[in-house]
């Protein structure tokens, strides 16, 4: 049976979960529609989705449809759960944007068709609610070619069920590829020929399909449905080894961790053993359970094959990204987090077990990158927004019945280097003994810290050269002007050294962590601020208002797109001056004006010396690093300061 995944995005309220419920009835999935207003759709199961009226969680139903098999994901269409959304869009074999005949494109609709175009997914078009008052299906489209692609067609009323092709959508192919139009213009009625041909302008990104109806009014959307059905394909190996890919990471009433996976080729059966993780010790573990997810419900198989999404018991610790069997690569996202926030909890609750709840919501949620502060006996993470600390207050309540609340969000800050400088650190306590020599460089925006290896075997073992790396990567480092992590460094190892008999293990950890630091004191330090790409249309006379608000943030422009009635505004702006300007730009545009904001990066923070000064941080009382080396003399350890250590290093 042929196997597709299909997932529905939107921006909030667009009716994206509506038409899917559509979907699933019309394909006899469910036996009634529910409707998000009536808090009972069948994939916003979670008591807080029908609280608030909102998808949160990435969830999937099964449907069938004319032989074959349909997995389902609605996606959240708010933008402070897009790491969910992403995470499950490199699974998909087609996806379905519902964009509103009112509102037409809003700002998450760009974010939503940046990703799915980045990822190369064959997108359909659904223009929805086309019964509303105020609903204009010739201007959305027209928005959709000047904001999206101009290679938007119209298939509504041009695809006939036995798969008869309009002429008009023959004419928006063929205006797509020279030779085709040689094809178009001899006249060539061969109709198999222009299907499977519109079925690879799809797949290959060459043409999007574009339909309209009412998913409320159940209007155009079977026809869509048949549609979709006959343009796209896939093409799973069955017989292939087994490759997957991990989309999600959930856990079950009663705490089993269960690892939903795309089989991406082959079969898997319950029993067959798993690897993943890169490196010379990959984890292998045992399949125990294979549940078919439908909703809220789930049905246990024997096997799946390529093509199927199924949720894996055994697996203790694959993450969402990771390869398995034939598939070792782990993905990165770029829908990360710019907001830090403090957990606060009452002093009844002990530490562990708040600690342990939100471990278990960083499994789920990886761009939540949980942090223990030790020394402050403080839980932090990182967030979105607010209504994402909405949701988790209420989700923590619910799933492990303690109350929690957050501090104010703050900007997540982050520090590099501007020159090249050595670091030095040395370890030498009575009978421990390690040296470490480091070059430290500036590296490329977003590259994070990079090792690189110069050291010869003849001087420091390779054991002891991997260790000194392992330690480097161990967590994350704190910059000297506010304790915020480091990144974009690049970290080469010139030498070390270590004793046959007094080089214990941590040793090398204090002398790598020491070297480090004395390079940061001793380097140009830079701190950095996350920064919005933003894209702004407004009507030609809000645009000089608009100019004079992104250059009072701080922010940069291209020069401005105009017609008669519009200006479209593009460049970049810091986060910390533009978070809440959507709202502003909705109050003085009455609604009229879209602003679409995507995370650009990092760059060099705008306000430096204000933030040193609001943080306060003291690098010399940070416990978890210093920055002087230790040597010994007479049998006794001695601490040398950092800016006296390197006349003292052995190497040297």
């Amino acid at each position: 049976m042929n196997r597709k995944t299909i997932g529905m995005f939107a921006h909030v309220d667009a009716g994206k979960t509506t038409l899917a419920e559509q979907l699933l009835y019309h394909t006899h999935s469910i036996r009634e529609r529910g409707r998000v207003d009536h808090k009972d759709a069948y994939l916003d199961s979670h008591e807080i989705e029908r609280a608030r009226g909102i998808t949160v969680f990435a969830d999937q139903a099964v449907m069938t449809y004319k032989g074959t098999t349909y997995y389902l994901i609605d996606t959240p269409g708010h933008v402070d759960f897009s790491p969910e959304m992403e995470r499950a869009v490199q699974v998909m074999d087609a996806a379905i944007l519902v964009i509103s005949a009112v509102e037409g494109i809003q700002g998450h609709t760009e974010t939503v068709w940046q990703l799915l175009h980045k990822h190369r997914i064959p997108t359909f078009l659904f223009i929805n609610k086309i019964d509303r008052v105020g609903a204009d299906v010739d201007r959305v489209f027209e928005e959709i070619r000047t904001h999206l692609t101009t290679d938007a067609c119209w298939i509504t009323g041009h695809i006939a069920e036995d798969g008869q092709v309009g002429e008009a959508l023959l004419e928006c192919m063929a205006e797509r590829d020279e030779s085709l139009l040689d094809t178009f213009l001899a006249g060539t009625k061969d109709n198999a020929f222009w299907l499977r041909t519109l079925q690879d302008q799809i797949r290959g990104h060459r043409l999007f399909p574009c339909a309209s109806g009412s998913a409320l009014q159940d209007i155009g959307v079977i026809e869509f449905m048949d549609q979709l059905h006959q343009l796209t394909n896939v093409d799973y190996d069955d017989q292939a080894p087994f490759g997957g890919r991990v989309y999600k990471i959930r856990h079950d009433h009663n705490g089993v961790r269960l690892t939903y996976i795309k089989v991406l080729s082959g079969m898997l059966k319950v029993r067959d053993e798993l690897c993943y993780g890169s490196g010379d010790a990959p984890t292998c573990e045992k399949v125990t359970r294979l549940l078919i997810i439908n909703g809220s419900k789930s049905q246990a198989v024997d096997q799946v094959s390529a093509g199927d999404l199924v949720a894996v018991t055994g697996l203790s610790s694959a993450e969402a990204g990771q390869g398995l069997g034939s598939y070792s690569d782990k993905l990165a996202y770029d829908m990360v987090p710019t907001l830090t926030a403090k957990v606060i909890f009452a002093a009844s609750l002990h530490v562990k077990d708040v600690l342990r709840a939100f471990r278990l919501l960083d499994a789920e949620d990886p761009s939540l990158d949980v942090i223990w502060e030790e020394s402050l006996q403080e839980i932090h993470i990182h967030v979105m927004g607010l209504i994402q600390l909405e949701v988790l207050e209420q989700l923590v309540r619910e799933r492990f019945h303690f109350a929690v609340s957050f501090g104010s969000p703050e900007i997540l800050y982050k520090e590099t280097i501007a020159s090249t400088v050595n670091g030095y650190g040395h370890f030498e306590p009575l009978k421990h003994y390690a040296e470490v020599h480091l070059r430290l460089e500036p590296g490329e925006r977003g590259s994070g810290l990079t090792f690189r290896n110069e050291c010869h075997a003849n001087d420091l073992s390779i054991g002891n050269q991997n260790l000194i790396k392992t330690h480097l990567y161990e967590r994350d480092h704190h910059g000297l002007l506010t304790g915020m992590p480091l990144t974009d460094i690049v970290v080469t190892l010139l030498t070390g050294a270590g004793h046959n008999e007094h080089t214990h293990g941590g040793d090398f950890r204090e002398a790598t962590f020491r070297a480090l630091r004395q390079g940061l004191e001793k380097a140009e330090n830079m701190l950095l601020e996350p920064y919005y790409e933003y894209k702004i249309k407004v009507e030609i006379d809000d645009m000089g208002r608009v100019l004079s608000d992104i250059q009072r943030a701080s922010g940069v422009f291209e020069p401005p797109i105009t017609t008669a009635a519009h200006a479209v505004i593009t460049g970049k702006v810091p986060v910390a001056t533009f978070m809440d300007y959507s709202t502003e730009l909705a109050s003085f545009t009455h609604g009229r004006g879209i602003a679409h904001f995507a995370f650009g990066g990092y760059d060099r923070c705008h306000n430096e010396q204000a933030v040193m000064e609001r943080k306060n941080y003291r690098k010399d009382a940070d416990p978890l690093y210093s920055s002087s080396s230790i040597f010994c003399a007479k049998g006794h350890g001695y601490t040398v300061a950092w800016d006296e250590a390197e006349a003292k290093m052995h190497l040297l």
